[in-house]
């Protein structure tokens, strides 16, 4: 399998240059995000390895036509999709299977001083998270202090 071509996606109109890639494994029912940087913004192109997720990007520039709507989408290793998050929108998803491994390609360094965290159940954005069995997630302390979007750094 292919991932990364870079005249491909340029055609597509991702003409971009990727300087890091990453890696995590999660398990079942956690949710990770939702995540982005200020200063210091991110684009990322994201694949499952092994398992599946449910993928999420939030716009948060402010100016934007489609400011505070999210996109989500399935990913897994059967289906083989990507979903890529431009630099300016925020990122998050939710393992679905018994772990998922979530490998990702980064425009920029990860920057820990300007990483933000939005909150993954604002309810003005209201994503339709498909958790199982409409229990809460697994999340990690960073992520259970996310800011809803009204109280959160944007972009301009």
């Amino acid at each position: 399998m292919e991932t990364w071509n870079r005249g491909i996606f340029a055609e597509a109109g991702i003409d971009v240059e990727f300087i890091q890639d990453n890696h995590s494994r999660s398990v079942l029912g956690t949710l990770r995000g939702l995540h982005y940087q200020i200063g210091r913004p991110q684009g990322k192109l994201v694949r499952v390895t092994a398992g599946e997720i449910f993928d999420v990007v939030v716009d948060l520039r402010r100016n934007s036509t489609t400011f505070g709507r999210w996109v989500g989408r399935h990913l897994s290793a059967n289906n083989r999709q990507m979903l890529w998050a431009p630099p300016g929108f925020a990122h998050g998803f939710y393992v679905m299977s018994e772990f998922a491994d979530f490998v990702y390609k980064c425009t920029d360094y990860y920057t820990p001083e300007c990483e933000r965290v939005l909150a993954w159940n604002d309810p003005d954005i209201a994503i339709d998270w498909p958790l199982a069995e409409n229990k809460a997630p697994r999340l990690s302390e960073r992520d259970a202090r996310g800011l809803r979007l009204s109280e959160a750094e944007i972009f301009e």
